[in-house]
């Protein structure tokens, strides 16, 4: 899941003269960029400044990296085979169409016409809810502190793959407990560990008991965890122009491996039992009202709606660009690639259940077991192990970065659109601001790579990506389909592609999708459970430390529209419906076309003294309604 700027922070696009209240002046309007005058009444803001994707298909790379993450590879298959097999594709596509496809293309449209990230351009769209942006980059940044430890862990099997015996192979190792150890995986014998998971526990973790033993630093993770971050800040570093680049080998290499894996497994004994598992229909699982919120709740979080990434991503396009294309194109790929690696994941199950002589779901699992245990179980019974190995693990390191990427860039967007010539003042360069969130985002992360840290890393995943995100994609959709509405989205829509989306989409944004939405939430309230991990039960203590993790994103919406109604005027109800109506110009034109020397927008001379005088045409301010 990000691609920032360019190399200095330029100046801000035209909103950015305008706060989170666009209807006050912003701090920064006596200042209007280097050799530009200041904008004010009378004038036109101070210029573009913001960066375009070099081509159309780096955004669509950018945005299919995002949404295609270790979820992909992780989370869908296992869920798809315990809902139903390949009856859970009805509700799955079902929700696709109502849920997924139309929250992105609105995602799509507010970065796109807004050119800004999701903190102001939600804060134009509705100032009431103009939490719901600040929200967003709140649980964005809380993701970037640990999703990297996913990305280090990779690092480290990646390594280790290049042993001439796969360390994870045999109980003969100075972490393995050899009495309860298995060289293959146990079954039901629940005293027994498999080698691949006592690495995991003894070699990788090294883990305590609980999260009450934090047990010291891994120091191994600890270099592997400043190497991630490295690599997430070289890809980031110079914007768009270049970061761009990155995203042709990282969003496309994971396609070669799968394929190349899924050929390969297909041969192998037992795989054609464990797909035939993975998509025989159990039809009666239709009839269950948790397989339906399972599988809009997979569209939903697969997709990264409510992160704020989107936004940002697309607020690097040109005014122009064809969004709903670009939306398909992301959305189709992401449910294409989860079904691609459910193939792929359970003909290697289907294998392993064969030479094991066991049941398929005694071996099937989700989550980081799945690839950091049951798989590597799996190469270490194949010829040619090592390079199986390694290609999968850098696999997962490109589908990890990717959406790293992108999570990093909400926030870097954040203080360039809020602070803006502030920030150049204070790290000069774009590059150091951009170092600068990656420090502090690597300083966070420590605690993830102690003896304890999985109970850390465990707790920090169920209250951000489970609990937390659920209520801010309600509230952000509350505040996009039915407060702004949906005749605003469209005519949005409309000023960028030349035509209005059609019936379904605008059927969706005012019926279906809020809808699914408020039933997801309702269900994620009556099915919520405390975090655990494994049989581990977390003490009261974490639980609550759990929750103020969850409400460090979702206060935000609570104060943002407690400050917004007490800055306006009159009565509480007019106060509230002030605060309603959005100050977005929807009169707006192509701030940034093309070929802007075709029209002349000022004249510079100098004065008598000197001194540099900018005289705006009428043409360069009737752009601006001016």
């Amino acid at each position: 899941m990000g691609l920032g700027a360019e190399n200095a922070i330029t100046a801000p696009s035209p909103e950015r003269y305008l706060d989170l209240d666009p209807r006050q002046p912003h701090a920064e309007t006596e200042e209007g960029g280097p050799g530009r005058p200041p904008a004010g009444p009378g004038r036109p803001p101070a210029g573009p400044g913001r960066p375009t994707w070099g081509r159309d298909v780096e955004f669509v790379l950018a945005s299919v990296g995002y949404a295609v993450g270790l979820g992909n590879v992780w989370r869908f298959p296992y869920l798809c085979y315990r809902s139903g097999g390949g009856a859970f594709l009805v509700p799955y596509f079902t929700m696709l169409l109502l849920c997924g496809i139309p929250l992105l293309f609105m995602e799509f449209a507010i970065g796109q016409y807004t050119r800004l990230g999701p903190v102001h351009a939600l804060a134009k769209i509705c100032p009431l809810l103009k939490g719901v942006g600040v929200a967003t980059t709140v649980i964005s940044f809380l993701l970037c502190t640990y999703y990297n430890v996913i990305i280090t862990w990779a690092l480290y099997y990646f390594l280790n793959s290049f042993w001439t015996t796969l360390p994870w192979q045999s109980c003969n190792n100075t972490w393995n407990v050899v009495e309860n150890c298995s060289s293959g995986f146990p079954g039901n014998a629940s005293h027994l560990q498999s080698a691949s998971q006592q690495f995991f526990d003894r070699k990788l973790l090294e883990m305590t008991d609980g999260i009450e033993e934090a047990g010291g630093v891994r120091w191994e993770l600890l270099g592997l965890l400043l190497l991630a971050w490295t690599i997430v800040y070289l890809c980031i570093f110079k914007g768009v122009k270049s970061s761009g680049k990155v995203v042709y080998f990282t969003a496309i290499f994971p396609y070669f491996v799968l394929f190349a894996l899924l050929i390969n497994n297909v041969q192998l004994p037992g795989a054609v039992d464990g797909i035939v598992y993975f998509l025989t229909p159990v039809w009666g699982k239709l009839l269950e009202v948790k397989v339906w919120v399972n599988a809009a709740a997979q569209v939903f979080n697969s997709i990264g709606i409510g992160f704020g990434s989107m936004i940002s991503l697309a607020s690097y396009n040109k005014f122009n660009n064809n969004l709903l294309r670009d939306t398909l194109i992301v959305a189709l790929t992401n449910s294409a690639t989860s079904i691609l690696a459910g193939f792929v994941i359970f003909s290697a199950i289907g294998y392993m259940a064969h030479i094991h002589n066991l049941p398929v779901e005694d071996i099937a699992t989700d989550g980081p077991g799945l690839v950091f245990v049951v798989y590597p179980e799996v190469f270490s019974t194949m010829p040619v192990s090592q390079m199986w190995a390694a290609l999968f693990f850098l696999m997962l390191l490109c589908l990890g970065l990717d959406s790293q990427f992108s999570m990093a860039e909400v926030a870097v967007t954040y203080f360039t659109d809020e602070f803006g010539s502030k920030v150049l003042r204070v790290f000069k360069r774009k590059e150091l601001l951009v170092l600068a969130v990656c420090v502090v985002c690597f300083l966070l992360g420590i605690p993830h790579i102690t003896r304890g840290g999985i109970y850390v890393f465990q707790l920090m995943d169920h209250y951000t990506a489970v609990v937390s995100l659920m209520f801010l994609a309600f509230f952000e959709v509350l505040a996009v389909c039915w407060i702004f509405g949906v005749t605003r989205i469209s005519t949005m829509i409309k000023t960028m592609l030349g035509k209005e989306p059609n019936l379904f989409f605008r059927l969706n944004w005012l019926v279906f999708t809020p809808f699914l939405v408020l039933v997801i939430l309702v269900s994620s309230v009556v099915q919520y459970s405390p975090a655990h991990y494994g049989r581990y039960v977390y003490p009261l203590w974490a639980d609550a430390l759990g929750w103020g993790i969850s409400l460090l994103s979702i206060v935000w919406i609570p104060l943002g529209a407690l400050q917004e109604v007490w800055r306006n005027d009159g009565s509480v109800l007019q106060r509230v419906r002030h605060a309603m109506k959005p100050t977005i110009d929807l009169e707006a034109k192509d701030y940034y076309p093309e070929e802007k020397s075709k029209t002349p927008e000022c004249i510079a001379m100098l004065d008598q003294t000197g001194g540099l005088q900018v005289q705006y045409s009428q043409a360069g301010l009737g752009r601006y309604g001016v």
